[in-house]
């Protein structure tokens, strides 16, 4: 086990090199870096192409299906490990490497990367280079979301996926969502589309894009208003090994959510727009922000018009729920009322994600450091992630990859972990069940 990291509060501020020497240096490393992520991953899962007969919400894409953690040699089965105590496995050293936490692809560098369908619609759409040139995306496209997700809202449920199916951008967003939105809420949006500069995509010495660029926005994470599996490094965490990779989560039903950021608490989601565009784009340094140009938003006149944008969003519709989140026996099969039982009693789901929004608003530990000695791989040093919010589950099947950090990459899996972190003991039949009720979500 290596030693704790020792690091610095604050991010380099004066840099030493030119951005030619710079651009070189993290070119000629990007081969080692991908190599390693790439390895990283194999090692850790089963990265195949498995899809399942049910359909994303836009039906432009499979949810993918199966166990895709890797189960330690010295395990035989996924009983073995839930016959054993935390301490057991920690002394064992048992405790699957996917159910740690996921390294970025370049962890003391962290920052945002976009996957690559992203990149190329926003390049054509606007003319906006999202590429980085030190590290790309790391997860095959059949383990994210579909692209590019549906829009529903809230204001206008009878219109169903209001997107066209199209990417909205910043160039055509009036032409789409003109007639249906207030003008309020048409401001917001041109602000949650519009780029400002970011760690990453900026015009100083030290960006990862090749050319100097505008930004980001925060429809390039959060896109359609829902998540393309982007990820960066959450900004609440010092020294820089141990900050953790922060898997983009959906905007879907904001409006009935009171906490935002997996670590940080935020009570509205004016503050958490307000604190993305001034610390989170620079890793939580705003000293950093004030050199690279940072977006101030206007309380009152900006800020709120992005709320009223955001807290429109709503969740995909799910025909076999009725009005309390409970499912409709007629609509349901006979695994899914199963699955449903298990999620409120054995599996201790509704605990935590309570119908018909299956969140609490609360934010839990689940003590992973039980499991496992804290050590340092691929640069990240894995300490305990601490009290995380808990995440919706309505269109859960929408969203992978799971966990604050995406470790998760299927439903199965989700359920795997929390089998054994829980000590659940569910069979494999109550498994099966269980993950065909979240999929009605």
């Amino acid at each position: 086990m290596s030693a704790e990291p020792r690091g610095q509060t604050y991010m380099p501020v004066v840099i030493a090199e030119t951005f030619a020497t710079l651009k070189k240096r993290e070119e000629d490393d990007k081969p080692r870096v991908m190599n390693r992520q790439k390895a990283l991953l194999a090692d850790r899962y089963d990265m195949g192409d498995r899809p399942s007969e049910v359909m994303m919400s836009g039906g432009r894409k499979a949810v993918q299906q199966g166990v895709r953690v890797r189960l330690p040699e010295q395990a035989k089965a996924w009983t073995t490990l839930t016959e054993l105590t935390p301490e057991q496995i920690r002394a064992q050293n048992l405790f699957p490497m996917g159910f740690r936490p996921l390294p970025h692809v370049k962890h003391l560098a962290g920052g945002q990367v976009f996957p690559a369908n992203h990149i190329e619609a926003i390049l054509k759409a606007e003319s906006r280079d999202l590429q980085r040139f030190d590290v790309e995306f790391d997860l095959p496209d059949h383990l994210t979301p579909e692209f590019p997700p549906p829009i529903f809202l809230t204001t206008r449920p009878d219109l169903g996926d209001v997107s066209q199916g199209k990417l909205v951008t910043i160039k055509n967003y009036y032409e789409i969502f003109y007639g249906i939105v207030t003008p309020v809420q048409m401001e917001g949006l041109r602000l949650l589309l519009t780029p400002f500069p970011q760690q990453q995509f900026n015009q100083t010495e030290d960006r990862r894009s090749a050319d100097a660029g505008l930004g980001v926005s925060c429809l390039d994470c959060h896109q359609n208003g829902h998540t393309n599996a982007a990820f960066h490094e959450n900004p609440d965490t010092r020294p820089q090994a141990a900050r953790f990779r922060l898997d983009t989560t959906s905007l879907r039903g904001m409006f009935n959510q009171r906490i935002h950021g997996s670590k940080r608490s935020l009570r509205s989601i004016e503050d958490f727009t307000e604190f993305e565009q001034r610390t989170a784009y620079f890793d939580g340094d705003h000293v950093i922000a004030a050199k690279k140009g940072v977006n101030l938003p206007d309380r009152t006149s900006q800020v709120v018009m992005m709320a009223q944008m955001q807290n429109i969003l709503d969740f995909p519709p799910a025909p076999k729920l009725d009005e309390l989140g409970r499912l409709i026996p007629t609509r349901a099969t006979e695994s899914e009322l199963r699955g449903e039982k298990v999620f409120h009693e054995k599996g201790k789901c509704a605990q935590c994600h309570p119908p018909p929004f299956f969140l609490d608003n609360e934010m839990h530990d689940l003590h992973l450091e039980r499991f496992y000695t804290p050590e340092t791989i691929s640069d990240q040093y894995n300490i305990a992630d601490g009290p995380i919010k808990t995440f919706t589950l309505r269109g859960i099947k929408d969203s992978p990859p799971y966990h604050h950090d995406g470790r998760l990459l299927t439903l199965e899996d989700t359920v795997e972990f929390f089998n054994l972190v829980l000590a659940l003991r569910l069979t494999e039949e109550e498994k099966t069940d269980l993950t065909a009720f979240m999929r009605c979500l």
